[in-house]
């Protein structure tokens, strides 16, 4: 299939590659030359633009930093794009954005989808991503084939926008999970108890988790080399607490997590892992 890809970062590059490799013709597109570069050194295209990407394709994928980006791009793609195609946008957005970009894309006889997506770097290079699925579900099982190359568990959670909705409840469960493994860690250092080794043992039971399993020896090591950075889930958190005003609903240790990660891009840790509340949890202590 030929398939346009806006947006090669952290989780686009190897997303694209993915498909490369899976026999696509990726025509990619990012501000970065060297990411595009990149692309083409593993045998994609490069466009020298979002409507070059888009042009002749069968499906776009987005993959952008946020509502504003997409809101730019997506009427590029419908100007650009022939009827029919497939719009995927896997970024992570505000679900009002995404309804949006559903409703002009069927206005101009096109399908969009927002499949954002969990795993991080790690799930985007291995092809292992969990991805939220909102949109019509005959445009869903039209896209299974590419979502079953990026991913490993592919759900339609509801009509468009829902994707979104659940991706905002994924991402407050990992930032409460990082937040609570932050203060596990600094509770066994300060009791001098060896935080590896207790780490180790709660990783076996049940408070075992994706994140213990990736990122406790990291952690523990203080390592932030970012896979997701905290800036990108300060916003993602601003989406949950958006997401819970318009529901009508209280989340309250949405909120506290949400303190916690603003701290830590206040303090200067933007651009770490967002592991790095461990930082922010260490100076409430000192």
């Amino acid at each position: 299939m030929r398939i346009g890809f806006i947006g090669l970062g952290i989780m686009g590059g190897p997303m694209a590659a993915n498909l490369i490799k899976a026999g696509h013709v990726v025509t990619g597109y990012d501000v970065s030359t060297e990411r595009l570069a990149h692309l083409v050194s593993q045998g994609g295209r490069a466009a020298p633009g979002v409507a070059e990407a888009v042009a002749g394709a069968a499906a776009v994928i987005t993959m952008l930093p946020d509502s504003p980006q997409v809101e730019e791009v997506a009427p590029l793609v419908v100007e650009h794009g022939a009827p029919g195609l497939l719009h995927l946008d896997m970024s992570t957005i505000r679900p009002e954005t995404s309804r949006r970009v559903a409703a002009r894309a069927a206005e101009h006889g096109m399908r969009a989808l927002d499949a954002p997506v969990s795993g991080g770097e790690r799930g985007a290079i291995d092809g292992t991503l969990s991805i939220m699925v909102g949109g019509d579900l005959e445009d869903v099982e039209a896209a299974r084939p590419l979502l079953g190359v990026l991913g490993t568990t592919i759900v339609h959670v509801g009509p468009a926008g829902a994707g979104q909705t659940v991706k905002a409840a994924n991402q407050l469960v990992v930032g409460g999970i990082y937040g609570l493994v932050s203060e596990a860690i600094v509770l066994l250092e300060a009791s001098g108890v060896d935080a590896a080794a207790g780490l180790d043992v709660l990783a076996g039971g049940l408070a075992g988790s994706r994140i213990l399993d990736l990122k406790r020896h990291t952690m523990v090591k203080r390592e932030f080399v970012p896979g997701f950075r905290v800036d990108l889930h300060h916003k993602d958190m601003g989406i949950a607490l958006a997401a819970a005003r318009e529901a009508g609903v209280a989340l309250p240790l949405t909120a506290q997590v949400a303190q916690l990660v603003a701290a830590a891009r206040a303090q200067g840790h933007g651009a770490l892992d967002h592991s790095a509340l461990l930082k922010v949890i260490e100076r409430l202590n000192t």
